[in-house]
């Protein structure tokens, strides 16, 4: 087995009132800053072990199907580095 780290960022799918960012964005602006959009994104690190990459993927995978990420208002990656 080896030690994987497994990061997954969750957001919002386009379309979907983000409040979040939408307050972000307001703040950003009034500081001066230019902002054309803006997204908030939650990201979960998951150390696991497996037997390659391909099987630590699968399992972070799952984990956001199955509880991390809503399927109807978010999309997610996922992105696996040996640690």
């Amino acid at each position: 087995m080896t030690a994987y780290t497994a990061t997954v960022t969750v957001r919002l799918k386009h379309g979907v009132l983000d409040p979040e960012a939408e307050t972000t964005k307001g703040a950003l602006e009034r500081l001066g800053f230019e902002v054309e959009a803006l997204r908030s994104a939650d990201r979960f690190e998951v150390d696991l072990d497996a037997v390659d990459a391909d099987a630590a993927r699968e399992r972070a995978d799952e984990m956001a199907k199955r509880l991390l990420a809503n399927p109807t208002i978010h999309d997610y990656d996922v992105d696996v580095v040996e640690r």
